[in-house]
């Protein structure tokens, strides 16, 4: 069973950056084979899909969102992976999830996760 451990979130203002990092384990095979996705969830509302990574980071996807703003990346070797976080809006604000995603083949990822199980996440605040 995988197993997702969140960190990076923080504090920041409009406009600041910030960089998630998401450790996996508990892989069956290599973790290469896992697509992996961030998720976010602001208070009161559902979770919602921001980015997935297949197993290449060219072939990662986004919300439109978080489009032009956001980066996913993932390091195979190291079993993580990473959001990095621009142009951060106070709309941003939530908590920040990882979680491994439904693949609709080795070159494709979808914003679904395939648990409905989730970490203790990462708190990101963007306030003035």
């Amino acid at each position: 069973q995988l197993q997702f451990v969140e960190s990076g979130g923080g504090l920041v203002q409009p406009g600041d950056s910030l960089r998630l990092s998401c450790k996996v384990s508990g892989f069956g095979q290599d973790f290469v084979h896992d697509h992996i996705g961030w998720f976010r969830q602001a208070a009161g509302k559902e979770y919602e899909g921001l980015a997935c990574i297949p197993f290449r980071d060219d072939l990662a996807e986004y919300a439109d969102s978080v489009k032009g703003r956001f980066t996913i990346s993932r390091d195979n070797v190291a079993n993580a992976a990473y959001l990095q976080m621009n142009s951060l809006k106070p709309e941003d604000t939530g908590v920040y999830y990882c979680s491994a995603v439904v693949k609709i083949n080795e070159y494709y990822c979808t914003m679904k996760p395939r648990s409905a199980s989730w970490g203790q996440g990462t708190q990101v605040t963007v306030s003035s």
